[in-house]
């Protein structure tokens, strides 16, 4: 590897992907999150198994956008996308995707909403809503049992008793 190429690892460049590193000792860009921590994160905060990435490999493209890929991949890659967005880390809060709550939320068993059908109507629109919840305010996990089976519908902030939706618009419905 050239010396230009190896320097193109040491810094986060918003035109490819870079695999996460496997722990925080091995970061070689400055303010990437490793593989621990991600895995970690959905562990303490939905208690989601660590098991439940074993078949998955995590990347970082631009700042703090996680993607989620189902196998392996040399690392850097310039592709437009790889598996799908998980998380978003460089803010005050690690925020998981609506493509990751409904793919991985039913593995979820903490910091999980369970709404009535009316309220996960109002959530599935996009509306915020004042509802009573006894868990860890911030980023929950929404969900709606169907035909016996619980459903995560994507992801909402409670705060000062307001569960708000974070349905990006253009999947807002009316149910």
């Amino acid at each position: 590897m050239s010396d230009d190429s190896s320097a193109d690892l040491r810094k986060n460049d918003g035109q490819q992907f870079g695999r996460l590193p496997e722990t925080d000792a091995d970061r070689t860009v400055e303010g990437r999150v490793s593989r621990a921590a991600v895995v970690d994160y959905f562990e303490d905060r939905f208690a989601i198994p660590p098991g439940t990435f074993d078949d998955y490999t995590f990347w970082e493209k631009g700042a703090g956008k996680i993607w989620l890929y189902s196998g392996e991949a040399d690392s850097p890659l310039e592709i437009e996308a790889i598996g799908m967005t998980c998380l978003r880390t460089r803010q005050e809060h690690w925020k998981p995707t609506t493509d990751f709550v409904q793919r991985f939320g039913a593995h979820a068993s903490e910091c999980v909403i369970d709404l009535d059908r009316e309220a996960a109507r109002r959530f599935a629109a996009g509306e915020d809503q004042e509802l009573e919840w006894d868990g860890d305010w911030g980023y929950l996990i929404a969900a709606h049992t169907v035909v016996g089976e619980r459903e995560p519908l994507g992801i909402g902030l409670y705060v000062h008793g307001e569960l708000r939706s974070m349905v990006p618009k253009g999947r807002q419905r009316e149910l």
